[in-house]
C-alpha cells in the first residue's frame, strides 16, 4: 500500500503532482474519466493575459463530484472554473476552506493576490483551495485526504510549516454547496469542506497567492462586514466567505471553538 507524494518546483513555488506505486485503490482512481469538452467550448477562452505561475496551477486535476459529494471523475482546475462548462455540464468539484485561529481566538484572514485568476484581491478566510485527484488527497477516512490538501496549501500560500498544522489539528465540521461567478468567464461550483483549527503559527505569505493577511476578533470581523455593506470600505469578500458568515455558520462554530466535536455535521451539505 504505497503512493509517493512528490513536489516539483516551478518558478520558485511548489506545485503538486503525484507518482503512484499503487497497491490500493488502483481501480478507484484509474476508472474515473474526464468529461468531454469540445474545442468550440474552449476556443473563446484566451489565457494570455494571466500570470504564468497561476496558469501552471490551472493544470492541476480537481475531483469532480455529484450533488451528494460522490466522486464521479476529474478535470483540470481550468475547466472546473469555466462558467461555460459549469452552466452546460454542471461541473461540480470538491474544495475546502480552512479557518485558522490563534490562541487569542482571532481568525486569520487573507487577501487574495492580484495575480489570482478567480476573485483577485478579495478578502477571505485563512485558506481556500482544492484537494487534487491523487491518492493521498482522495482518502476519505476521517476526511484525511482533504486535511492533507489543507496542510499542503497552508504551506504553499502562507508559508506555514506543516509541522505547525499537523493533520490531527484540523477539525472537519460540515460541507457547503454553492455557485458563484467571478466574471463572465470564471466562477466556482463547489462542495466545500469546512475545516477549523486553532494553532499559533509562523506566517510567510507567498506574494503570488496572498496580498495581505490579518487576524480579527469576532467584533472586528462583524465591523468589517458591516462597513462593506454600508459602502464605507473598499473591501470585497469572497462569495463563499460571505455566505458562511451570513448563514450563521462561522459565528456558530467560532462560539464552539473549545468544543468543536459537538458541532460536527458529518452527513450534512448546506445548499447556498
Amino acid at each position: 500500500q504505497t503512493s509517493d507524494f512528490m513536489f516539483f518546483i516551478s518558478a520558485g513555488l511548489p506545485t503538486c503532482r503525484t507518482v503512484f506505486r499503487l497497491g490500493f485503490g488502483r481501480s478507484s482512481v484509474r476508472n474515473y474519466r474526464r468529461p468531454q469538452v469540445t474545442q468550440r467550448q474552449m476556443a473563446s477562452v484566451s489565457m494570455s493575459q494571466y500570470d504564468a505561475t497561476q496558469l501552471e496551477l490551472m493544470a492541476e486535476e480537481c475531483i469532480l463530484v455529484d450533488d451528494n459529494d460522490n466522486v464521479i471523475g476529474h478535470d483540470s482546475k481550468k475547466n472546473c472554473h469555466l462558467n461555460e462548462l459549469i452552466r452546460t455540464k454542471g461541473m461540480l468539484h470538491r474544495a475546502f476552506s480552512v479557518f485558522l485561529f490563534n490562541s487569542r481566538r482571532e481568525l486569520l484572514l487573507q487577501q487574495r493576490a492580484a495575480e489570482k485568476i478567480t476573485f483577485p484581491l478579495m478578502w477571505t478566510n485563512t485558506c481556500c483551495s482544492h484537494p487534487l485527484f491523487v491518492e493521498p488527497e482522495m482518502e476519505t477516512a476521517d476526511h484525511i485526504g482533504v486535511k492533507r490538501a489543507a496542510q499542503r496549501k497552508l504551506h504553499h500560500e502562507l508559508g506555514i510549516p506543516p509541522e505547525q498544522v499537523p493533520l490531527d489539528a484540523f477539525n472537519f465540521l460540515t460541507r457547503i454547496h454553492y455557485k458563484a461567478e467571478t466574471d463572465e468567464t470564471w466562477g466556482e461550483h463547489e462542495i466545500d469542506y469546512i475545516l477549523f483549527a486553532q494553532r499559533d503559527v509562523d506566517i510567510s505569505p507567498n506574494k503570488n497567492e496572498v496580498n495581505d493577511v490579518k487576524y480579527v476578533s469576532v467584533a472586528e470581523l462583524d465591523e468589517l462586514v458591516a462597513s462593506t455593506r454600508r459602502g464605507e470600505k473598499a473591501v470585497q469578500l469572497t462569495p463563499w466567505f460571505r455566505m458562511i458568515i451570513e448563514n450563521g455558520l462561522l459565528h456558530k462554530y467560532w462560539d464552539l471553538l473549545d468544543n468543536l466535536k459537538s458541532a460536527v455535521e458529518p452527513d450534512t451539505i448546506h445548499r447556498f
